[in-house]
């Protein structure tokens, strides 16, 4: 009987171990479109006459843009056409109502969630290939949300570098 049970847990280990090995594949033209289009998806501020951030509503876009660019890692097309893949860049603040932040009481709610939403096209088929979401840390002053604001669209192109740099990245 002792034996059975040992092999019954051998094999659930062995079995475990497989799946934690397992990666799910990158698609490949994230891995080898070297040429992007960068389109601006949009920007949903609850506030048009006073709104949350700086910028208006083109800053998501143009930050992403350039923070693209900066990187140096793809060729940036003017046009779709042109291109081996499709970046969509959104921004929206939609409304919570988060009291606590992990398990801790807050002195105040929380009544914003503002987030980038990365969508990544191929250009030939437009079918979705992966997407990437990136919180933007909420702030009483809309200073102190104008630098979260720009600490978020660095951890999001942290994230596409993650997920799309097959190479060591290199700077020309």
């Amino acid at each position: 009987m002792r034996i059975i049970v040992s092999l019954v847990l051998l094999s659930c280990c062995a079995l475990g171990q497989n799946k934690a090995e397992t990666t799910a594949a990158i698609p490949a033209p994230m891995l080898t479109g070297m040429k992007v289009f960068v389109a601006n998806a949009g920007w949903d501020e609850p506030f048009y006459e006073e709104p949350l951030f700086s910028g208006g509503p083109d800053r998501a876009y143009k930050q992403f843009y350039e923070a693209t660019k900066a990187w140096r890692h793809y060729e940036i097309m003017s046009g779709p056409s042109d291109a081996d893949i499709l970046f969509e860049i959104g921004f929206s603040v939609p409304r919570t109502d988060v009291k606590a932040v992990r398990g801790e009481p807050l002195l105040f709610p929380i009544p914003y969630d503002p987030q980038f939403r990365l969508l990544i096209r191929d250009a030939k088929t437009n079918a979705l290939l992966w997407a990437i979401s990136e919180h933007v840390e909420w702030a009483i002053t809309k200073g102190n949300r104008d630098k979260n604001f720009d600490k978020g669209i660095a951890r999001l192109i942290d994230d596409l570098r993650r997920v799309c740099a097959s190479e060591p990245i290199s700077r020309k």
